[in-house]
């Protein structure tokens, strides 16, 4: 397993690196093949911030933590991670059923007072793609309100989403096919 940690306005010391690979070993068991995982340290608002996100062929894993104390930030991650792998350990096995990659006797079952949610789509919508520039995706989405806007790129003539980032900037997924 490879840990891959990044500062970004933070300074990372030898005992704070020991801890989060020490903390992600464990993770590690639940994985058969080489896994990589990158965690992003930052300052937000005077809080830690930590970022998580595991590879595993195909399945991702992303857990996102604030906190006073790096520390307590590093497990209530490792913690998220962990629930999110007994959560979906049982749509895990049935996509990857003859995949080798996962080891899901190691993943912990559920907790009795965890209910497994059904996912249950409740609205479907159909509109026509138009084609249009990212500016104009990001006009379209804020005066609909929403988070997200989906748009047919005029330049690359793809599929692509804008959306609103926590820190108020803006993203863009970029399809390719």
């Amino acid at each position: 397993m490879k840990i891959n940690i990044t500062g970004k306005n933070f300074t990372t010391y030898k005992r704070l690196e020991d801890t989060i690979d020490k903390k992600f070993e464990k993770l590690g068991k639940y994985f058969s093949d080489d896994i990589t995982i990158n965690v992003v340290l930052s300052q937000e608002r005077g809080k830690d911030k930590i970022e998580v996100t595991i590879n595993a062929k195909g399945t991702v894993f992303r857990a996102e933590e604030v906190a006073v104390d790096v520390y307590e930030g590093i497990d209530k991650a490792v913690d998220k991670l962990s629930r999110q792998m007994a959560k979906y350990k049982g749509k895990l096995q049935k996509r990857y059923n003859d995949n080798k990659s996962l080891r899901f006797e190691n993943i912990p079952e559920v907790e009795e007072d965890e209910e497994i949610e059904e996912v249950k789509i409740v609205k479907t919508k159909k509109f026509e793609l138009q084609p249009m520039e990212v500016e104009e995706a990001i006009i379209r989405m804020e005066m609909l309100g929403h988070d997200f806007f989906v748009f047919l790129d005029m330049e690359t003539d793809s599929v692509n989403i804008v959306y609103s980032r926590k820190d108020g900037n803006y993203g863009l997924l970029e399809t390719k096919y």
